[in-house]
């Protein structure tokens, strides 16, 4: 777990009166993770906001806004501002109206122009008279269309939550969440959330001499955020499935990785590769709903975990994701001779709860 960094504050407002102030959404059960990445990419320019709330970590930032879109662990980053009024409807008036345009302004200006055609407001109440009026406003003043359903440019609205009293505007930075990555040319149905699967690698502490195995590898995230995050002595992936393959390699194509990382036709259970011979596995595991079945999983975990070890070198780290809670920590019983649980991590992905298991090869 990253250890907690001692640069935080109750009040809003930073000692060095930070430029901008900022907010992160995170995957709720990996913000230690999202500040961390935080602190170590912008170490001079963040100064964070105590807040208890999971799933979000504001902060001061005085550093290029720019920056903020290479962050992998947060799924998205707002760009906020505090206006002391007691309802939404006093955003019309000039002073702060002016201000709001500022800021829609600044998120624009970090894209090249054409990026926002569309924009939308989430708010409680967002189809009252009073937004409607101000989503006509900002569309004089932008030149943006109002969708409800999806737009570029999002705006959130509420009560303020970094300020003690008066409401708060967030403008997200990037016209997708940071957790839609560019390079995710091809999908699939079931894929990992990318910025859950940049949490995991970060959990296995990367060094450039790891060799990594990526098995049941799907259309490759963890071995694109493997490969992005740190150097890698050697690292490659395997899956059963031609199709994921294909779609593995477009990605890494996508993400100009093509060359660094192969991809191969195996079976997770009978891998060919020597003993001891990997320093890192992960895997998200089939969870026995869109992917696998339930009574498939049964003798897949097993096998699967088993064969880990037997290419695990003494000491190698293990991630894996599941939402087989009570099948996977009954594995791990029967197979507490070969791996040691090092911890567990419970996240929040498509309405369900599932865990990553750290593990370590006894």
């Amino acid at each position: 777990m990253p250890k907690s960094k001692s640069r935080h504050s109750k009040s809003p407002v930073s000692p060095s009166a930070p430029r901008y102030l900022c907010e992160a959404e995170v995957v709720t059960g990996l913000k230690p993770y999202a500040e961390d990445e935080l602190h170590r990419l912008l170490p001079d320019h963040v100064h964070v906001i105590h807040k208890s709330r999971r799933e979000e970590i504001p902060f001061g930032y005085d550093g290029d806004l720019n920056a903020l879109l290479d962050l992998h662990q947060s799924v998205a980053v707002y760009l906020a501002a505090h206006y002391p009024i007691p309802r939404p409807q006093a955003l019309l008036g000039h002073q702060h109206f002016t201000t709001l345009l500022k800021q829609i302004s600044t998120v624009r200006s970090m894209h090249p122009g054409g990026t926002f055609q569309t924009f939308r407001i989430a708010a409680a109440g967002s189809n009252s008279s009073v937004f409607r009026r101000i989503r006509d406003e900002i569309t004089d003043a932008t030149g943006l269309i109002y969708n409800e359903d999806e737009a570029d440019l999002l705006l959130r609205v509420r009560k303020a939550d970094i300020y003690p009293d008066g409401w708060e505007v967030l403008v997200r930075l990037s016209p997708r969440p940071l957790s839609a990555r560019d390079w995710r040319v091809c999908d699939m149905e079931g894929a990992l959330n990318a910025t859950i699967a940049a949490s995991m690698i970060e959990m296995t502490a990367p060094q450039p001499d790891d060799r990594v195995f990526n098995i049941m590898c799907g259309s490759g995230t963890l071995l694109i955020e493997r490969l992005r995050r740190a150097p890698v002595d050697i690292i490659g992936g395997c899956d059963t499935d031609p199709i994921a393959l294909r779609c593995a390699q477009d990605n890494l194509l996508a993400a100009g990785l093509s060359q660094q990382a192969d991809v191969l036709v195996m079976d997770a259970t009978q891998l060919q590769l020597p003993d001891a011979s990997l320093d890192v596995i992960c895997a998200d595991l089939p969870w026995g709903q869109l992917v696998g079945s339930h009574e498939a999983n049964l003798e897949l975990y097993p096998a699967v975990l088993a064969e880990a070890a037997r290419v695990a070198a003494p000491g190698a780290r293990a991630v894996f994701i599941t939402h087989e809670i009570t099948l996977m920590e009954q594995t791990l019983r029967d197979l507490s001779c070969q791996w040691r649980s090092v911890s567990e991590l419970r996240v929040f992905q498509g309405g369900l709860h599932p865990r990553i298991y750290l593990l370590e090869r006894v």
